[in-house]
């Protein structure tokens, strides 16, 4: 793995050789702080590190900054997802900048879902960078000291710098190519989408094994319980770049409909518990989308808790 300086718990934590765990909290649509205080409570304890999304499927929500300053001085470790949908180059570098002046190391460099699918769908986008062309940005800023101007920076963001990936998106032999470009620009560990589809996750995990990317990056493999399996349908057939097979619908949907979410929950333990086992995998990113209370749940019962202890 890299050499860079360690700057976060997360990344402490995947350097000492352990499973990495992360979890995610959506801001509330308001400025009510509680719904972004309590989420970081049920769940602060049980995970290395907290996401907070950045305005997720293009509706407007409490920024993921504020959000992560507030868990920072909860005493939890956040991780700021930053998405170049809404933030040109000067707009990012000035935000990577705040966050720094707080102490917050850890970004995960997103572009974001097009605005269409959101609340505002005639608002202008700006993609002026793309998530590849933003992790190469937070690395120079870190490393070189310099913004994208070239000025020098007197005091530079120490970000563990992220990006995410879907393996299952087609084309699929393009997938293992796509994570190396990322890899190369910078980016230290990779949260990837929703696995369902273990075969197919192991078969690209595999092509990123042959290609030495497990020994450059962390892979962080994303996991997201299933509430029933009227939630599995809905992801399969209306979700981009989702791949939830039929035995799993069939599973959900050969219990009782009070007992789906049981069954989810169960699911979700059986297949952290089986990439444990695949090479390259370094830890799990847990979206239990408006249902962190799971979150601790899942984490025990894995085997992923009590969560070790760094300096």
């Amino acid at each position: 793995m890299s050499t860079t300086p360690l700057y976060s718990k997360l990344q402490k934590i995947l350097a000492a050789g352990h499973f990495g765990v992360t979890s995610e909290c959506g801001p509330p649509r308001s400025c009510d702080p509680k719904g972004v205080e309590e989420k970081a409570r049920m769940i602060g304890d049980y995970v290395d590190a907290i996401n907070v999304t950045d305005n997720q499927t293009a509706v407007v929500r409490q920024c993921s900054l504020a959000s992560c300053i507030r868990i920072k001085q909860m005493g939890y470790d956040p991780v700021l997802q930053m998405v170049t949908r809404d933030r040109n180059r000067i707009a990012l570098q000035s935000d990577l900048l705040g966050a720094g002046s707080f102490g917050i190391n850890n970004i995960l460099c997103l572009t974001g879902d097009h605005q269409s699918f959101g609340d505002h769908p005639n608002a202008a986008n700006v993609f002026d960078l793309d998530s590849t062309q933003l992790v190469q940005t937070v690395k120079k800023m870190r490393d070189e000291g310099k913004l994208l101007s070239g000025f020098e920076l007197k005091e530079c963001p120490q970000m563990f710098i992220g990006a995410a990936e879907n393996p299952f998106a087609d084309p699929f032999e393009i997938r293992v190519s796509r994570l190396a470009k990322k890899v190369a620009a910078g980016a230290q560990f990779i949260q990837t989408q929703c696995i369902y589809n273990i075969p197919k996750f192991k078969q690209w995990m595999q092509g990123v094994v042959d290609r030495g990317l497990d020994e450059k990056v962390y892979i962080m493999a994303g996991m997201t319980p299933m509430k029933g399996v009227g939630m599995a349908k809905y992801m399969k057939n209306r979700v981009p770049g989702m791949d939830v097979p039929d035995d799993l619908i069939k599973r959900l949907s050969g219990v009782p409909k009070e007992k789906q979410a049981e069954e989810g929950i169960k699911i979700c333990i059986e297949q952290i518990q089986e990439l444990k086992e695949v090479k390259g995998v370094k830890g799990f990113h847990i979206m239990a989308i408006e249902w962190e209370e799971k979150v601790p749940e899942i984490v025990q019962q894995a085997g992923l808790y009590p969560r070790p202890k760094v300096d």
